[in-house]
């Protein structure tokens, strides 16, 4: 391991866990820095971290860097971190008054349209950013395996086979596509969702309704209905699948919105 630097990290994205060969599974990890610049943190094994080294999204970290990311992972944001060095700053920022304290970062950050933001990774390979639609017009469900590739089962079974610790990891068997226009939009865009939270309240609904079909009902009440809803100020955090340049919803951003005064 070369030379590290310290540096603090507001979590905005924390992707549902894929499996991995090095690391068990993989967590899609980013956030802004001190000055406002986003970061790709990878790998990181979330789930099999200790207690105290599991964040939560609006929540500062402190971490070492290596000078650059992990593998052949060459998008300018992404930087590899030394596990055992996370710690957790605080408590996540509340949404109390409005999500004030979240929006006073958020706002601050560059907003695109996905077709300037597409545009940005051709300049600069920019592969992080904010996008705020002006209309989201639906959650596609579209089904998926049911499970996961057999690479990835008879990687389950090596890691049981030699007593390697394993966590349940459930493969959602539909994917959820976002369909939604932006200012600049000559047709609506598609970007699939991969938020945490959206894997982590389809596991829940289809244990407590014993649907899978009804859970993926509810996924896009929440995450369509409610997220999405005409008085919410609702905003994709959005990023790149490496290696293809495909963007994908990281997370939403769904403050209230706040209302315009009017002069009479």
């Amino acid at each position: 391991m070369g030379s590290t630097e310290k540096t603090k990290v507001l979590i905005l994205v924390k992707t549902y866990p894929l499996p991995s060969r090095a690391y068990q599974e993989l967590v899609c990890t980013a956030g802004i820095m001190e000055a406002g610049e986003w970061i790709r943190l990878y790998p990181i094994d979330y789930r099999y971290r200790s207690a105290d080294q599991q964040f939560d999204k609006y929540q500062w970290i402190e971490v070492e860097l290596e000078s650059r990311g992990a593998g052949n992972d060459s998008r300018k944001e992404s930087r590899r971190p030394v596990l055992e060095s996370i710690e957790k700053i605080g408590q996540p920022l509340s949404t109390k008054r409005k999500w004030e304290a979240r929006r006073q970062i958020i706002d601050k950050l560059p907003h695109y349209t996905k077709n300037q933001l597409a545009a940005r990774y051709d300049e600069d390979r920019t592969s992080l950013g904010i996008v705020r639609p002006v209309k989201v017009l639906d959650l596609e469900i579209r089904p998926a395996d049911k499970d996961w590739k057999p690479e990835w089962q008879n990687l389950f079974k090596q890691m049981t086979l030699f007593g390697e610790p394993q966590k349940q990891l459930r493969k959602i068997p539909f994917s959820f596509h976002y369909v939604f226009e932006c200012e600049d939009s000559d047709s609506p865009h598609t970007a699939m969702c991969e938020d945490w939270e959206l894997g982590t309240l389809f596991l829940n609904e289809s244990a407590r309704l014993g649907s899978d079909n009804a859970a993926a009902e509810s996924v896009k009440k929440k995450f369509f209905g409610e997220l999405c809803r005409n008085d919410k100020d609702t905003r994709f955090f959005m990023g790149t699948y490496f290696p293809y340049n495909t963007w994908l919803v990281l997370g939403v951003f769904w403050p209230p919105k706040e209302k315009q005064q009017t002069l009479f």
